[in-house]
């Protein structure tokens, strides 16, 4: 276990050894991962982390889930180019309900302790903030590397975003964190963490990256304005559909980042042939965030749609008044995707089917009184029944 801990999806790990030796002394450490809750839903890209989490809540360490209520409204520029927008504290709160509520099928929510950073950024002084901003020099903050860039290309840095890892670093103090986790992307603020733990004489903490996950474009990171992504709350069936539509080289990476499969039964998966690891892989991840029986049935379901050409159970159905519909407002009126460009698109690839025939964007469709099974891509599915 505590070799899966330190190695398993780990990028980097600050400092190993003092961790390691932590851990086999049996010392029950405090395991803090920080967000800012910017966003409503999660994709499978945050469960990188939060399994993390949950992996040293399951050797019996506390886990801190640590809501930036404040950070969150100030906005670190992690990965942009430009300052981020703030949020309202409204914003903020509603979103870590929602976040808390989509994680709790990857944490022990009865076991963590779950705090929020205003608790004691909101009460500081300026005297406070000019003490912990001496923790740092200027030189060192444009170091880091988002800012030689926006340097170089002429954009503006604003003066708070100098005070963002500050807060985050003392968040680490008030927390008495021993670990801290985060993404490649915020080693940076995860290593000011150790320096003003120092500052205040508190023993700094170990540090723990890990990857961003690849989304299923294979070539940018998962996310949501991409479209690359898969939610943590998506149906089974779409979960395993869109698991099954990754590249193959992504596989070892999705095995060892999403699932439990030991590494060594993974190098033998690979060696076989692609499509029965990647139903594994997909099997394995849907189990992840549903259950067994319904990955399960979604795999069966897969294959019976691609292999026997079937048809899935459960087809949503639709009814709207009779008549003669363009292909084109007939696909916007099923709600099946998210904007008129997409149906667009997906007509002009000839991915839209009425009755198992191919149609395109001119094409008349007859809306009758008998049912019509409309298909868009390989997993979308609606009858259409005229009243």
């Amino acid at each position: 276990m505590i070799q899966e801990l330190l190695n398993r999806g780990v990028d980097t790990c600050t400092i190993k050894e003092n961790l390691q030796e932590r851990l086999e002394k049996g010392d029950k450490l405090r395991v803090k991962l920080g967000i800012d809750p910017t966003g409503s839903e999660l994709h499978i890209g945050h469960a990188v982390i939060l399994r993390k989490l949950r992996a040293f809540q399951d050797a019996g360490h506390q886990a801190i889930l640590l809501y930036g209520t404040f950070t969150g409204q100030i906005g670190d520029p992690t990965g942009k180019d430009a300052t981020r927008p703030p949020l309202t504290e409204q914003e903020v709160e509603k979103n870590s309900k929602n976040f808390l509520e989509q994680a709790s099928s990857i944490l022990d929510v009865d076991k963590l302790e779950i705090r929020k950073n205003g608790e004691w950024l909101n009460p500081m002084t300026f005297r406070d903030v000019v003490k912990l901003a001496s923790s740092f020099t200027v030189q060192q903050m444009l170091h880091r590397d988002m800012y030689e860039k926006r340097i170089q290309e002429n954009c503006e840095i604003a003066l708070h975003e100098f005070l963002y890892p500050l807060m985050q670093g003392y968040d680490s103090v008030a927390l008495k964190a021993d670990v801290e986790l985060g993404g490649t992307d915020q080693l940076f603020n995860l290593m000011a963490g150790r320096q003003i733990q120092k500052r205040f004489n508190k023993k700094p903490q170990d540090i723990m990256t890990l990857p961003i996950l690849v989304g299923l474009d294979g070539k940018d990171k998962m996310s949501k304005s991409l479209g690359n992504y898969i939610g943590i709350k998506e149906n089974p069936r779409d979960m395993f559909g869109k698991s099954m539509s990754i590249a193959d080289k992504l596989m070892e990476n999705w095995f060892e980042l999403l699932t439990n499969v030991p590494m060594q039964e993974v190098k033998e998966l690979l060696k076989g042939h692609p499509r029965d690891t990647k139903l594994r892989l997909a099997y394995e991840i849907t189990k992840e965030f549903h259950n067994e029986e319904t990955a399960q049935n979604a795999k069966e379901e897969f294959l019976r749609i691609f292999q026997d050409k079937g048809l899935p159970d459960n087809i949503p159905e639709m009814q709207i008044k009779k008549g003669s519909y363009k292909a084109l407002d007939l696909i916007i009126m099923t709600k099946l995707l998210d904007s008129t460009s997409e149906a667009r698109r997906m007509l002009t690839q000839n991915a839209v089917k009425v009755e198992d025939e191919k149609v395109n964007m001119e094409d008349e469709i007859a809306i009758t009184d008998q049912s019509k099974i409309i298909q868009i891509g390989k997993r979308k599915f609606i009858k259409i029944k005229g009243q």
